[in-house]
């Protein structure tokens, strides 16, 4: 197995300082690493040039920043070129990475969800009415902007359409041009503890951890997977991160499945913990 990870802007022929340590354990375990240009593959130019630095052939997995789902697929793409193929083919990547490619398969286990397929008022209306009155968080397809939870993220009462739009048109302006597909309105509800992210490989969960935005909390009580592993197993993905956090009702809720590749490691789970269980998984 291959593992790819950004190059330093800086320093092109090392691995970006966020994704060394893996680098690093991913060494000391026998992979090979290679760096590809995260920013070029962004951009969508010269992709082959991206991938310039990977050599050999064989299965590789991908562990760096977030690229969108068809920059992902020119990706996967060029490495073929190359006898490099991608654990997680671009459509996996896709309904991994995109909220409607994995919410019909986990509706029982996650906030109520619609979503448009743009961003004009009058399909955030329609995406509005369907889901009712009282209180939704807004995201797009792959991100939401939490951190700016009053402004661009919590809408007290769709219901409210003038104070709903206020709320999107600032999600739209922060999110800007990495803005992807449409605008997500989920219905609220209240939880009683931190984020827990869990990692899962061709539908086991392989690793139970704390999520990057509080990576010293520990979950409150043994996260019960019973309802949720058996729904992501069946998506057929080769490795995924699974957000869950306990609703006030004493029931562990999804909050986010994302794709494996692009999920950050919190500082709190070891760097030879992730390469581990690629390699017990997917090597």
């Amino acid at each position: 197995m291959i593992l790819l990870v950004p190059a330093d802007p800086l320093r092109p022929r090392h691995p970006d300082e966020h994704f060394a340590a893996e680098a690093r354990a991913a060494r000391v375990a026998g992979l090979d690493v290679a760096v590809v240009d995260h920013d070029a593959l962004a951009r969508g130019g010269d992709v082959r040039r991206a991938v310039a630095s990977v050599s050999g052939s064989g299965m590789a997995v991908y562990r760096g920043w977030m690229l969108r789902s068809e920059q992902y697929a020119m990706f996967a793409e060029v490495l073929a070129e190359r006898g490099v193929v991608l654990r997680t083919g671009a459509e996996q990547y896709r309904r991994a990475h995109e909220l409607p490619g994995w919410y019909a398969a986990l509706a029982s286990v996650t906030p109520l969800s619609v979503w448009t397929t743009g961003s004009e008022p009058a399909d955030f209306d329609r995406a509005r009415a369907v889901l009712g009155a009282g209180p939704a968080v807004l995201r797009d397809y792959s991100k939401s902007m939490k951190h700016y939870w009053d402004e661009a993220a919590f809408i007290p009462d769709l219901g409210d359409g003038a104070a709903a739009w206020s709320v999107a048109r600032r999600f739209l302006e922060l999110r800007d041009d990495d803005f992807v597909g449409g605008l997500v309105l989920r219905r609220f509800e209240r939880f009683a503890s931190t984020e827990v992210r869990t990692w899962w490989i061709d539908g086991v969960c392989v690793l139970v951890g704390p999520h990057p935005d509080s990576p010293n909390d520990p979950a409150p009580v043994e996260v019960d997977l019973a309802p949720v592993a058996p729904l992501v197993g069946g998506l057929g993905l080769p490795f995924v991160t699974v957000d869950l956090a306990l609703r006030e009702d004493g029931v562990w809720r999804v909050i986010e499945l994302g794709d494996g590749q692009v999920s950050d490691r919190p500082d709190t789970i070891a760097s030879q913990t992730m390469i581990d269980i690629l390699l017990a998984r997917v090597g």
